[in-house]
């Protein structure tokens, strides 16, 4: 990686990365050089900026509606699942330091940039935990095919923080405390407790980044005066295609900050 002093030049090395080990690297970097005041936040927001991050040759990507269905038992099945969640944290890493790059002119203190560091530091370790975990099962990254949709929400929501905060850590992240306490009981009911506990990490973590999405969001309903379970709804119809299906994990959603009015109403 190149030296950088700006804040948005170094998330901007994030995105432009291709190879995801060294994507991970990079990002894992640059959390570090934020975090011993080595990065300068920019004044301005940046020019030409990546609509889409480097991607490798391999997956494969795919619309959704043509994503083979996985088979959920046996082995290939928690294979494919390793394999999915890989992918859905290897996004995870762009769009937390695509975030903190687009948005470094936010009028928010430095403590924003601090907890979205976390958050994009907290996706390469969990990518590169569950590549290892394919290499361990014979696989490697790429070896199937994957949805080309995750992207799509940073590129809906990429003029306007509140939206981006909305649909990613309140909506697509809080999801994952919803579904991921049965997948660990799938992969403790196979045996496989090492996968299951590597998914008991990332849940515990993921309450951490919807905190972070909540306590910003919040912030800026209040500074702009807005009502934030109003405002929610608001982007949640403008840029979220199809309302919140329950249920929901509502101990960990309370855990994370997430106030129940925003989605118990929005069903």
């Amino acid at each position: 990686m190149a030296e950088h002093k700006s804040l948005a030049a170094a998330c901007r090395c994030v995105l432009t990365t291709q190879e995801p080990r060294e994507k991970a690297a990079i990002a894992r970097q640059v959390a570090d050089d934020w975090r011993h005041g080595k990065l300068a936040r920019d004044s301005g927001a940046p020019t030409d900026w990546p609509d889409r991050p480097a991607r490798p040759l391999k997956p494969q990507l795919l619309p959704p509606r043509d994503m083979p269905r996985r088979k959920m038992s046996g082995q290939s099945g928690r294979k494919a699942q390793l394999h999915a969640l890989a992918h859905i944290e290897l996004n995870a890493i762009d769009l937390a330091f695509d975030l903190i790059g687009r948005f470094v002119d936010a009028p928010l203190e430095d403590d924003f940039i601090t907890d979205w560091m976390r958050v994009g530091a907290d996706e390469a370790r969990h990518f590169l935990m569950l590549a290892d975990r394919l290499v361990e099962l014979d696989m490697d990254y790429g070896d199937l095919p994957a949805h080309d949709g995750l992207w799509q929400a940073a590129f809906d929501t990429r003029h306007k923080l509140l939206a981006r905060l909305s649909i990613v850590p309140l909506v697509l992240e809080a999801r994952g405390l919803d579904v991921t306490p049965a997948m660990m009981e799938k992969f403790q009911r196979a045996g496989d407790e090492k996968s299951a506990r590597m998914l008991s990490i990332i849940y515990e973590d993921e309450k951490t980044h919807v905190f972070a999405g909540s306590k910003w969001f919040l912030r800026l309903c209040n500074d702009d005066g807005l009502d934030p379970a109003e405002c929610f709804r608001k982007q949640l119809k403008n840029h979220f295609g199809g309302a919140l299906k329950p249920p929901f994990n509502i101990e960990a959603r309370d855990e994370a900050g997430l106030p129940r009015n925003f989605y118990v109403d929005a069903v």
